[in-house]
């Protein structure tokens, strides 16, 4: 599914991760949506909602709400990480790693990761475009294509060839409707 939504001069189109396993789940991925406007993000779409188990370097914890987002911005890939970092912090993710309540990978209200930014790669000290587990998550994969089957990364990668090799014990099921996006 594609928006019809014009970009205005000096937007590019991004795709961002959602994520929360704290609290009321579709009411934190709701306030991140809510919040990335403040920090120069335009939300056009949104994916519907996914259950899914935590993978990574922490298993035990409870279960992620994840949806993708389809935006557009004229931020440059710094200037959107910071502002999904923003995001993080308005909500009350600790994101310092010197912090005693810091955890890698652990529970946390919100969680909000830049996948894609316009139709080039990118890399830093700080950040990887497209992000580096974007054809590896079912997690991402599933809400990435509930907004646009034929995506493709910037060297041309089909997404949905991506999603059709990976194995299937990742546990996501569909748990709900897309978030409110602005009009």
């Amino acid at each position: 599914m594609t928006d019809d939504i014009v970009l205005r001069p000096g937007e590019t189109r991004g795709y961002l991760g959602l994520g929360s396993n704290l609290g009321d789940r579709r009411a934190q991925l709701q306030a991140a949506v809510d919040g990335l406007g403040r920090h120069g993000v335009r939300v056009l779409a949104s994916s519907a909602l996914y259950d899914t188990d935590p993978v990574g370097e922490v298993l035990d914890q409870p279960s992620f709400l994840n949806a993708c987002v389809r935006i557009a911005t004229a931020l440059d890939p710094e200037g959107l990480l910071a502002a999904c970092k923003a995001v993080e912090r308005d909500q009350g993710r600790v994101t310092d790693p010197s912090s005693p309540d810091y955890v890698r990978h652990g529970p946390r209200p919100v969680d909000v990761d830049l996948l894609l930014l316009g139709d080039a790669a990118y890399r830093s000290e700080r950040l990887t475009l497209p992000h580096r587990e974007v054809t590896s998550r079912r997690f991402v994969l599933i809400p990435l294509l509930d907004l646009d089957m034929g995506l493709t990364l910037p060297d041309g990668t089909r997404l949905a060839d991506s999603l059709a090799v990976l194995p299937l014990d990742e546990g996501v099921r569909r748990a709900g409707d897309p978030l409110d996006v602005p009009a």
